[in-house]
C-alpha cells in the first residue's frame, strides 16, 4: 500500500476543495421528447455509486444524462443547484435537516408512533420544498450516518468500546476528518458540545484517504461513515455513539421542482429504487470499488441488473 502522509491527506482535501469549487457546465441537449437529466454527486466514493443508480434508471428509460460527480461537500453540490448544473442527486436526510435548513433534531415523545427517521425524513422534505425549491423522493433504504472509528489495536491498547470512553486521552489524539464536519452543526461543533471533549489536533483531507490515514497511524481517529467498506477491510473498530449524538442519515433522491413539473414521469421512476437497498449492501459496493478497484458505474449497474431494476446488457 502507498505510504500516506499527514501532508498528502490535507493536501488532497484542499485540492478536492479547489477543483470542486469550479462547479460543473450546464447542459441543454435534448433527445427526442426526453430532456438530458444533469446527475450530480459529492466527492467520495458512495455518493459516485448511488447517483450512478439514479443516472443509470434514467438512461434505462430512455432519458439522456449528464454526469457531474465529484463536485465537492454539501455546499458546494447545491451551489450547482442553484445554478441550474444539477438537476438530481442523492443527499442524507441528516444532512439535510441539520447541514442545510439549519433544524435540530426533533423531540419524538416516547408514546409516539413517528420515529425518529421518520420525521427527519418528513421535516427534511418539507424545508426542501419551501426553502429550495426541491423534492425529496422516497428514501433508499440505507442509513449512512457518522461515527467516530479507531483501528483494532488502538481500541485494544486504550479499552475503547463508546465515544465517551475517548474522554480521557482526546486532548492527546489526532481527529482525521472529511473538510464539511469540522463546521457542521452536525460534526465536531456538536459532538464536542455533546460529549464535553475536545481532540488536541483535526486533520481536514479528503473522505477518500482518511480511512488510511487511521490505519497507518497518521491520525489516531476518524469521523468514518458506517456502511464504508474500507471499515471492515483495515479492521477499523466503530465507537458506539453511546450519547445518541449523530441523526439518522438515509438516503434519498433530491429533485428540482421545475424538473418534476414537466417531467412527473421522474418522480415515479426514480421512485421504484425506494427501501431496496440494505446497509450491507451499500457497504459491499463500496468495498468493491475502494479495494477491489472495481468502477463505480459497474457496480452500480450489476447492483440493479441483479434485483431487475433495470435491463441487462448481456
Amino acid at each position: 500500500m502507498t505510504h500516506l502522509t499527514r501532508r498528502r491527506f490535507v493536501q488532497a482535501g484542499t485540492s478536492a476543495a479547489v477543483i470542486a469549487a469550479l462547479g460543473a457546465p450546464a447542459a441543454f441537449a435534448q433527445d427526442g421528447d426526453k430532456p438530458t437529466i444533469k446527475v450530480g454527486s459529492k466527492n467520495f466514493t458512495e455518493q459516485f455509486i448511488m447517483n450512478e443508480f439514479l443516472a443509470l434508471k434514467l438512461e434505462d428509460a430512455g432519458y439522456p444524462v449528464e454526469r457531474n460527480f465529484g463536485l465537492g461537500g454539501t455546499a458546494v453540490l447545491m451551489e450547482a443547484v442553484f445554478a441550474d448544473q444539477i438537476d438530481v442527486f442523492v443527499e442524507y436526510t441528516g444532512t439535510g435537516l441539520i447541514a442545510m435548513l439549519q433544524q435540530e433534531l426533533p423531540e419524538i415523545p416516547e408514546d409516539s408512533d413517528t420515529t425518529m427517521a421518520e420525521e427527519v425524513y418528513r421535516l427534511t422534505k418539507e424545508g426542501y420544498d419551501q426553502e429550495y425549491n426541491l423534492t425529496w423522493l422516497e428514501q433508499m433504504g440505507w442509513n449512512n450516518t457518522y461515527a467516530l472509528a479507531v483501528t483494532a489495536d488502538f481500541a485494544e491498547e486504550h479499552g475503547l468500546k463508546t465515544t465517551s470512553d475517548l474522554e480521557p486521552i482526546a486532548g492527546d489524539l489526532n481527529l482525521g476528518t472529511d473538510l464539511e464536519f469540522q463546521v457542521r452543526d452536525d460534526g465536531l461543533p456538536g459532538l464536542v458540545e455533546t460529549y464535553g471533549f475536545e481532540f488536541g489536533d483535526v486533520t481536514p483531507g479528503d473522505p477518500g484517504l482518511m480511512y488510511q490515514a487511521v490505519a497507518e497511524g497518521e491520525v489516531d481517529v476518524i469521523t468514518a461513515y458506517t456502511t464504508d467498506g474500507r471499515i471492515p477491510a483495515l479492521d477499523l473498530v466503530v465507537l458506539e455513539d453511546d450519547k445518541g449524538f449523530f441523526p439518522p442519515y438515509y438516503a434519498a433522491p433530491v429533485v428540482r421542482n421545475a424538473i418534476l413539473d414537466e417531467n412527473p414521469e421522474i418522480g415515479d421512476l426514480l421512485n421504484e429504487l425506494a427501501d431496496q437497498f440494505t446497509d450491507e449492501e451499500i457497504q459491499a459496493a463500496n468495498y468493491e470499488v475502494d479495494e477491489n478497484g472495481a468502477e463505480a458505474q459497474d457496480v452500480a449497474r450489476a447492483i440493479l441488473e441483479e434485483k431487475g431494476l433495470i435491463g441487462s446488457d448481456s
